[in-house]
This record gives structure tokens, sequence and C-alpha cells, in this order.
């Protein structure tokens, strides 16, 4: 077997209506189909569904607390140039959405922000998107702080 690319990812969320805005308005995913009241299908056209939200409720356990075994983060790609990620920054602003963090990774200029229900998602641009094939020690470089 060999895995040929990431498929999508399904997210439980408490509050369906707030997520939908969250990932369709603030980050810009295209929904392209609804389940009932209970989920909602995001694409950015790669594939049928990149995410799937769906909806449990209220009273859902919360994510843990660091140290936790699970995901981090996701990375969603918004580009190739700081401009790109400069306007995402004042998007995040303007939404009000938390900016968590932000890194100079060498390969890429990361944002880190967290969606409603406490995801924590990277936003981030490839710097030179050829550099890691030609110096693929460049993805382990250590973080620096970001200059946009």
């Amino acid at each position: 077997m060999e895995v040929k690319e990431l498929g999508h990812i399904v997210l439980y969320v408490r509050d369906l209506k707030k997520s939908r805005h969250f990932y369709g308005e603030v980050l810009g995913w295209k929904e392209i189909a609804q389940i009932g009241d209970a989920g909602a299908l995001f694409s950015a056209g790669r594939t049928h569904h990149e995410l799937l939200l769906l909806e449990v409720g209220p009273n859902a356990t919360p994510i843990p607390p660091n140290p936790r075994v699970g995901m981090y983060h996701f990375g969603l790609k918004i580009g190739e140039t700081d401009q790109e990620l400069r306007e995402a920054f004042s998007q995040l602003e303007a939404a009000d959405v938390e900016i968590v963090g932000a890194a100079d990774h060498t390969v890429t200029h990361s944002l880190y922000i967290k969606d409603p229900d406490g995801n924590e998602i990277e936003l981030y641009i490839d710097v030179q998107p050829a550099i890691w094939k030609e110096h693929p020690e460049a993805i382990i470089a250590p973080a620096k702080p970001l200059r946009l």
C-alpha cells in the first residue's frame, strides 16, 4: 500500500452554524453539501471534500489541554507569498479570530489559529516551494520569528 495524499479531515463540532461560518466565511472554504442539520462538507476544489463537520452538541467533551495524544494541528496552504499571509492576518483580525502563534519555518511562513472548538490550524504559505526538494534538511530547520 502507498498513501497518495491526505484526503479529508472530519471534525466533531459543538455548534454547526458557528463552525460553518468559521470555515466558510472566515477561512473561505466552499461549502458543497449539508447532511441535514447534522453536518456540512467543504472543498477547496481539489477533491469531493477536504473537510466534514459533524455536530455533536454543546455538551460534548472539550479537547483536553496539552500534553495529550492526538492531533496537534492541521495545516492549510493559503498561498505562496507573504502578501497573501498579510492579507489573511488582516482578515483574521477583522473577524476577531485569535492568532495563537506565528513562525518562519524556512520552507513555510505560518500563522496559527484555533477554530470555535479549539482545534489548532496552521495557515501557511510556501516560501520558494522547491527549496525543500533541493534541500530536504530545510524542513527541520529551527523555527524563527515571523516577520510580515
